[in-house]
């Protein structure tokens, strides 16, 4: 899976940390979702789309090996 949350975050100025305490997780884990070492519950997920106001899909994408 790749994600967009970096792009997202540097177009609205939000650190990783910033980022973290608007969903309720550690920032280790935002680095670690950005990095596509990690992939967020539903839940987590639903809330970085709504703080970027994109969909789920404009956010995160598969790949074909997914």
């Amino acid at each position: 899976m790749t994600n967009s949350i970096k792009v997202e975050r540097a177009r609205r100025n939000i650190t990783q940390g910033q980022l973290a305490d608007m969903t309720g997780v550690s920032r280790q884990t935002i680095n670690a979702i950005e990095l596509g070492k990690y992939n967020p519950s539903t839940v987590l997920a639903l809330k970085m789309s709504q703080i970027f106001n994109v969909t789920v899909n404009e956010l995160f994408s598969l790949e074909d090996n997914d």
